[in-house]
């Protein structure tokens, strides 16, 4: 058992001593539990030493936010000082409710030991249900008011400096956009299912599911079509009047049967609602655009705004993901195959989501996963430079997009790409910022490929043939000892036959 417990009040510190023996605490833990609903047990175990109330709501946050992070404050730290036994021969044990402050307790009061266990929380849950008896000077309701005022406070100050509130739109912007690419196909099939049974020639005019839905619009019921409304059909299939022509004479010998004016209502509304929510989708794609270009402009640079944001989706922030290595970025949203061939041993996969990128769509199949493993690298340098940089830039994205362009070239070619260093100051020499560049192990081994790569394809002929040579060698001497192993056994049986005569 500690021989002082500290308890943080949303007004003010306060240091309690115990008057339980270290040596009873086993004997006493369920007294010690049942204390915490009886004030009259509590009384007289735990005695209130000091109570240092804050100064205002200002310093209140303050330590509240310190202490969230397990940092001792300074008002703390004076308070402490001030009533804590000065050093002696034995060390103070001091109960506190949060395990991470207690090294930072520690590491300044040398004599102090921090303990947080079973026993402390029960006191401390005994002091916070009778905090209005045991700390004097407080009046009825103090507490509540004091505990909403902090537990607003300090809510508004997580959500105003939290890391994801940029990404966090980005976040649920392409959810949304993948969701209704989903319901637009959807219904855009429902459309002409059930227009179809009116008009069945309209869909061999238009593929377009948004321009389908817009023609049923602007056609209502066939029979009404006219060449009034040649304009209006022709904005939509691209300005072609001779496909808008097409359209009003194929109305005229439709085999569609006809609909009742309550059926075509439904389909007409139904046809809308699909046209509104494709608009909608187009203006929360080019939201989406936009937020990319400001919040990651790097990483929109190279690997583009969807795939780009689909990253940062799938690892909770853009933060979370500049942390992960490169291995771990190219494997992103594959990891069902990831851990199916982890247990059935067979092949990993070399890619999850940075396969939708246009980079590994223009690689040869025997490039492929050479050609993710590098955009992943440089995945992973563009999210770090977007999450850390003071000013965003789409700079180095244009360096690292070149450089993908160079290593495809490369794979065709032969023609060695830009190396890392030239690649990252050159960058910075464009946004006038002069400091050294420290090149990753990832980036010296695809240094080190780049300066081997130009002989491998002089040594790969070689190489094939010395391959095929050592295969024929083994195969000789292989042979010659099955000749061997035959003859000898030939001889044994011999001789056992003579010996047996």
């Amino acid at each position: 058992m500690a021989d002082y417990i500290l308890f943080e009040e949303p007004t003010g510190y306060a240091l309690f001593k115990v008057n339980l023996k270290p040596e009873e605490v086993g004997s006493r833990l369920k007294e010690v539990q049942s204390a915490a609903n009886d004030l009259a047990k509590l009384g007289k175990m735990i005695e209130l030493v000091s109570f240092s109330p804050f100064k205002g709501a200002a310093e209140a946050l303050e330590n509240a936010n310190l202490i969230s992070e397990g940092i001792m404050s300074d008002y703390l730290r004076d308070f402490l000082d001030l009533n804590l036994p000065k050093k002696g021969k034995d060390k103070v044990s001091l109960g506190i409710s949060d395990k991470n402050l207690g090294q930072s307790i520690k590491d300044v009061f040398q004599q102090v030991d921090t303990v947080s266990n079973e026993a402390t929380q029960d006191l401390l849950r005994g002091v916070r249900q009778f905090g209005l008896k045991l700390l004097k000077g407080l009046d009825e309701g103090d507490l509540e008011r004091a505990q909403l005022g902090l537990g607003h406070a300090y809510s508004r100050s997580k959500v105003k400096f939290s890391t994801t509130k940029n990404d966090n739109h980005i976040i649920q912007a392409i959810a949304i956009v993948d969701q209704l690419d989903k319901d637009i196909n959807v219904y855009a099939m429902r459309v002409k299912e059930w227009y179809g049974w009116h008009f069945p020639e309209l869909k061999q005019f238009v593929s377009d599911n948004h321009d389908y839905a817009k023609l049923v619009t602007i056609i209502e019921d066939k029979s009404t079509l006219s060449e009034s409304k040649i304009h209006d059909l022709a904005a939509v299939v691209n300005d072609d009047e001779a496909t808008a022509q097409q359209i009003i004479q194929a109305s005229k010998t439709s085999m569609g049967q006809d609909l009742s004016e309550n059926d075509m209502e439904c389909v007409l509304e139904f046809a809308q609602r699909v046209v509104e929510i494709t608009e909608f989708r187009a203006e929360l794609f080019a939201y989406l655009v936009s937020k990319m270009h400001h919040v990651a402009p790097n990483l929109s640079e190279l690997i583009g705004e969807v795939v780009g944001a689909r990253l940062i989706s799938h690892a909770g922030s853009l933060v979370n993901l500049s942390k992960y290595p490169a291995s771990t970025v190219q494997i992103l949203g594959a990891e069902k195959a990831l851990f199916r061939a982890l247990k059935t041993k067979g092949n990993t996969p070399k890619y999850g989501l940075i396969y939708h990128s246009s980079f590994i769509g223009r690689a040869n199949q025997k490039n492929k996963g050479r050609i993710s493993r590098f955009l992943a690298n440089k995945c992973s340098i563009a999210s770090r430079i977007d999450s850390f940089a003071e000013e965003p830039s789409n700079v180095f994205g244009q360096v690292l997009k070149q450089q993908m362009e160079e290593r495809l070239q490369f794979f065709e070619t032969g023609k060695p790409p830009m190396k890392n260093t030239d690649a990252m100051n050159s960058a910075l020499a464009r946004i006038n910022v002069d400091v050294d560049i420290d090149i990753d192990d990832d980036d010296e081994d695809e240094d080190a490929e780049d300066a081997d790569a130009s002989t491998m394809s002089v040594d790969t002929g070689k190489k094939e043939k010395k391959d095929k040579k050592e295969k024929k060698e083994k195969k000789e001497k292989k042979d010659k000892k099955d000749k061997k192993r035959k003859h000898d056994d030939d001889k044994k049986d011999k001789k056992k036959k003579k010996h047996d005569h």
